[in-house]
C-alpha cells in the first residue's frame, strides 16, 4: 500500500504538470453531452427527455476518454526505462500497476461528477434515491477498475506510446454503438443485435436504471459479471506482461 501511494502520487504530479489529458478526459464527454442534447436531440424519440436518456450513456463515455492517456503512460514507463530504476529501488512490481489503475479510477470519478453537474444544469431530473446513486457510484467505480485493468495491458502491450494511445480507441468507440445515445431498436439489423451483446449496454442500462430509481436486476448481474470479467482478464495479462517486460 505504501508504495501504491508513492506511485499514485508520482502519476497525479504528471497530472498536474500536464493538465491537457485531464482536461481533455473531461471536456470531451461534456461536449458531446452539449451537443448530442441541443444539436440532434430533437430527432430521436425516446420516450422521455434527451438529457436524461442520454447522460447516463455519456456517464459510461466519461469513463473511456481518459484511457488513451493511461495506456500511454504506462507504455511510457515500460519504454524509456523508469522500470529499471524501480527494479534497482525494489519498488513494489503490483505498485506499479496498481498507482496507474487508481490514477485511472480518479480521473474518471472527477470526469464524471462535472459531467452530471452540467446535465443537471440542462435539465437533467433523475429519480434516483440515496441508495441508487451508490449504486451508480459503484458501477462507475467498478467500470473504471475494469477499463483501467485492460488499457494498462493493451498499453504495455504496444511497443510505442503513440501505439498504445491508438491501442484505447476501440474502448472510446464502443459505446457509441451501444444504447448510449438511442436504443438498439432504432439501429439497423446487424448492429442492433451487436448493441444488444455487447458489454456497454447492459452497464449503461443498469445506470439508466438505477438513476430513474427502478434498477433490473438483469440488466445489473449482467453489468457486473461484464465488468469483472474484463478486470480479471486485464489484471493476468497486465501482470503477465509487466514480469516479462520488467
Amino acid at each position: 500500500m505504501n508504495h501504491s501511494t508513492v506511485m499514485l502520487r508520482r502519476n497525479l504530479t504528471h497530472i498536474a504538470r500536464n493538465p491537457m489529458s485531464l482536461f481533455n478526459s473531461i471536456l470531451m464527454p461534456i461536449l458531446l453531452l452539449v451537443m448530442f442534447v441541443y444539436m440532434f436531440g430533437d430527432a430521436f424519440s425516446v420516450g422521455v427527455d434527451y438529457v436524461d436518456y442520454a447522460t447516463p450513456g455519456l456517464m459510461i463515455m466519461a469513463v473511456c476518454y481518459g484511457l488513451g492517456a493511461t495506456a500511454t503512460a504506462v507504455n511510457s514507463d515500460m519504454t524509456k526505462g523508469i522500470i529499471n530504476r524501480f527494479k534497482v529501488m525494489d519498488v513494489s512490481r503490483d505498485a506499479v500497476l496498481n498507482g496507474h489503475v487508481i490514477t485511472g479510477v480518479a480521473t474518471n470519478l472527477v470526469a464524471n461528477a462535472a459531467l452530471v453537474g452540467v446535465a443537471l444544469a440542462m435539465g437533467f431530473a433523475p429519480a434516483a434515491g440515496l441508495l441508487d446513486w451508490l449504486g451508480v457510484a459503484g458501477m462507475i467505480l467498478l467500470l473504471g477498475l475494469a477499463a483501467s485493468w485492460i488499457t494498462i495491458a493493451l498499453g504495455m502491450a504496444a511497443k510505442s506510446p503513440e501505439n498504445a494511445g491508438m491501442a484505447a480507441v476501440p474502448m472510446v468507440m464502443l459505446p457509441f454503438f451501444s444504447s448510449a445515445l438511442v436504443p438498439a431498436e432504432m439501429m439497423g439489423a446487424g448492429l442492433r443485435e451487436f448493441a444488444r451483446y455487447q458489454p456497454f449496454t447492459p452497464i449503461i442500462e443498469s445506470l439508466r436504471g438505477l438513476l430513474n430509481g427502478a434498477p433490473q436486476t438483469g440488466d445489473v448481474v449482467a453489468a457486473v459479471a461484464w465488468c469483472v470479467g474484463i478486470a480479471l482478464i486485464g489484471y493476468l495479462w497486465a501482470s503477465a506482461t509487466f514480469k516479462k517486460r520488467a
